[in-house]
């Protein structure tokens, strides 16, 4: 087995007093989980901070054993809420995952093609992304989807295989740039703010529907908003695997198409994209020529539900008749967990008229999306759904509202694979249709 020995005080940039925040007092367990499902020390964020000090230290060698530990972790950050001595679970995520693919250990001739077409080629340049998106769609569309799932083949593909197409999401008929303008006015020329607005990568190729409705709201409470047709993936994927140098190109990528001086603020609509966003400096501050603008976008970047709630949003009218609808709010962990936003986007829900919101039992516990999670992690994934869908069924709900791409992906298919007739939709969605309800009365 290959080793890479580790020197303390610091590998990767990652700084050694970091490793030593840590008090092993064990307050993580609880909340993480991979520990709560699997009872192992390795698995929890206080024993794998303890691995990764005893490499910094020498005591003992990276190994394939750890490399693989550290992609088992979630990073769902529900660790950091728990922590009380601040430790930034974060930073040590993204640096031994970093190590990780530095050290090779996990390296296979597979696992090497599926990243590079991924990491380093489809998103790197949204346009592939999106090509591929009209091929999913025609796969829709000409009926072969259906062909493939009536005909029986697919009982002759391994049984993985057979998981990953039926996984396969929904295309829409238009992508964002097809439907939002690159600048959109506020609404009757009311302008109070000009916010830039950010597509997304999954968000754009799958849910393109909700940026539009995002858009809508936005302009409707007062701002101008900018949304370039060709934007970047923000590169939370990127320093999420490993991938640190490219993360930091794309944040410079972003930096430079929205210049965060001409903005009130910096939207973001999906909780993990927006949680990375909040951290470029940390990615730039030893670059002379991107630190102060990377300090200054950190300021501006501003989840949905964030900003809305800071500059006030118009109720929506109510309409008589209208059906009263249960909806249950499920957390993304990098919108709670991450950035901090968990009381705004249940008060924007329970400003939409005829919603009654029920608390959702472990609301913040994660669903088991946690980015690709879901694909290189199935077993947990599925039993971290089906805790999930089984606190869902209890609230009695008819939608469950979230705020993250990845977390709606996983509900929608849990649903599916369930027979559920539950709703899975974004907040500014429901908050989208109230307002145009309010439109036609």
């Amino acid at each position: 087995m290959s080793e890479l020995t580790i020197k303390k005080p610091v590998w990767a940039g990652l700084e050694y007093a970091t490793l030593q925040q840590c008090m092993h007092c064990g307050l993580c367990l609880s909340v993480c989980p991979t520990y709560v499902e699997t009872k192992r020390e390795r698995h929890s964020p206080r024993g794998r901070i303890a691995t990764a000090r005893a490499i910094a230290d020498g005591k003992i060698p990276m190994t394939r054993e750890f490399a693989k530990e550290v992609y088992f972790c979630l990073g769902c950050l529900a660790c950091t809420s728990a922590c009380p001595a601040g430790v930034d679970y974060a930073t040590i995520f993204e640096h031994l995952r970093a190590e990780a693919e530095r050290s090779k250990l996990l390296d296979n001739p597979v696992r090497k093609v599926i990243r590079y077409s991924t990491i380093y080629w489809l998103f790197m340049d949204l346009r592939k992304l999106l090509a591929l998106g009209w091929l999913m769609r025609l796969y829709e569309r000409l009926g072969i989807q259906w062909l493939v799932r009536h005909s029986g083949v697919m009982k002759l593909m391994p049984k993985r295989l057979q998981e990953l197409e039926a996984m396969t999401p929904d295309i829409p008929r238009k992508f964002s740039s097809g439907m939002i303008r690159e600048t959109t006015p506020a609404r009757n020329g009311k302008r109070r703010y000009r916010v830039a607005f950010l597509t997304g990568c999954a968000q754009d190729l799958i849910f393109s529907e909700i940026n539009r409705d995002c858009v809508e709201v936005l302009a409707w409470n007062g701002c101008e908003v900018y949304s370039p047709k060709r934007q970047y993936c923000c590169g939370s994927l990127h320093a999420h695997n490993g991938e640190t140098e490219l993360a930091r190109e794309l944040a410079k990528k972003q930096i430079q198409q929205f210049p965060p001086e001409k903005f009130d603020a910096i939207i973001s609509n999906a909780g993990g994209c927006g949680s990375h966003m909040k951290h470029y400096y940390a990615f730039l501050k030893d670059d002379p020529t991107w630190s102060e603008r990377a300090k200054l976008w950190d300021s501006k970047v501003k989840d949905i539900h964030e900003w809305l709630d800071q500059i006030g949003i118009e109720a929506p009218p109510s309409v008589p008749g209208s059906p009263k609808i249960k909806v249950t709010y499920h957390e993304s962990c990098h919108l709670s967990h991450g950035q901090k936003v968990i009381l705004q986007p249940r008060a924007i829900l329970k400003k939409i008229p005829d919603v009654e919101l029920i608390e959702l039992p472990e609301s913040n516990w994660c669903c088991g999306s946690a980015g690709i999670y879901n694909i290189v992690q199935p077993e947990m994934a599925n039993k971290l759904l089906e805790r999930k869908i089984a606190n869902i069924l209890k609230t009695g709900a008819d939608v469950v509202a979230n705020g993250n791409s990845g977390c709606m992906l996983q509900l929608i298919n849990g649903m599916k694979q369930r027979h559920l007739n539950i709703r899975v939709v974004h907040p500014m969605t429901l908050l989208a249709e109230a307002y145009k309800r309010g439109q036609k009365k």
